[in-house]
């Protein structure tokens, strides 16, 4: 009895040292986080007024907003979850529910994988080739949405794939059952069952975009801008009647290139400036991400019910 009683007091030893490691190295991460947010609120929260969102970049930086910034990051991403969410939820769909498993599947699942991990420069680099000068796209916000679409793409793929394979085969073995055909068991049974976690993959796939910066400096983000994509069926100044998509083909500047800027300037005004727009996008992110808890929340909690 000694032995085992000792392998056990072991184990439990072992269990509570390895607790006491989780928790601390845990609070160490969130003090760390917590102070650098703390310091940025500090030197960003007194910039952050209506004005600074609504103003153009400007020499001075008190007058200096990022009203061009946010518009165009804004822009981007309905055209990025326009262009990705759809594609990537068939695409995953498809794969784990439809497709045949063979070598050739294999070999796909193999690649998008690997694409969720390449780094997002190269996607600008590819898109630099191929948007830019091959398709003649210019350097434009239907380019940036596009390239995005790109970065985000086997996120959402992958994340889809995941939400299907937790539901149990047993549900698709029922309703095969009753008699329910393919499509009738994706459309009544594993999308709603599914509906959260893809929405909660699409939601952390468009936090990841709206931070990137690499791609859009590649394909050739402005660093200032002053002035906002054209109002679709308004006129311009010469009476010319503005198109539906002709804001799409518009320059651009976004979030984090406005926020690099200021950064690479001297002077305490536009670190404060900086600031305040990095306090925008953590605010736009962790909106994002409040969004795709409660989606996720309240469809579970309907599913129950």
């Amino acid at each position: 009895m000694r032995p085992i009683q000792h392998i056990i007091r072991k184990g439990q030893l072992q269990d509570q040292l390895f607790k006491v490691l989780g928790v601390g190295l845990t609070l160490v991460c969130l003090g760390a986080l917590g102070a650098l947010v703390f310091n940025l609120a500090i030197d960003g929260l007194p910039r952050l007024t209506l004005a600074f969102l609504s103003s153009f970049p400007s020499r001075r930086p008190d007058d200096a907003g990022i009203l061009s910034a946010w518009v165009g990051s804004l822009l981007i991403m309905i055209l990025t979850g326009l262009l990705a969410i759809p594609l990537g939820i068939a695409a995953g769909i498809y794969l784990e529910e439809y497709a045949r498993k063979n070598w050739f599947t294999a070999l796909i699942e193999v690649n998008i994988a690997n694409l969720a991990g390449v780094p997002s420069i190269i996607y600008g680099l590819m898109a630099l080739g191929l948007l830019v000068y091959r398709f003649q796209l210019g350097q434009s916000i239907i380019t940036a949405g596009i390239t995005l679409a790109f970065l985000i793409l086997p996120i959402v793929i992958v994340a889809t794939r995941e939400a299907l394979r937790a539901i149990p085969q047993n549900m698709r073995e029922a309703a095969y059952a009753l008699g329910a055909s393919r499509w009738q068991v994706m459309k009544d049974h594993l999308l709603p069952y599914s509906a959260g976690g893809i929405s909660t993959g699409v939601i952390i796939a468009l936090g990841r975009a709206i931070g990137e910066t690499a791609p859009l400096v590649t394909i050739g983000a402005l660093t200032y801008i002053a002035f906002l994509p054209p109002v679709p069926l308004t006129h311009t100044q010469g009476g010319q009647l503005v198109g539906l998509f002709d804001w799409a083909k518009s320059p651009f500047t976004v979030l984090p290139i406005q926020m690099f800027n200021w950064v690479s300037r001297p002077g305490d005004d536009f670190q404060a400036n900086a600031a305040a727009t990095g306090l925008v996008l953590m605010i736009a992110t962790l909106g994002m991400n409040a969004i795709a808890i409660t989606i996720r929340y309240r469809i579970r909690r309907r599913i129950k019910w």
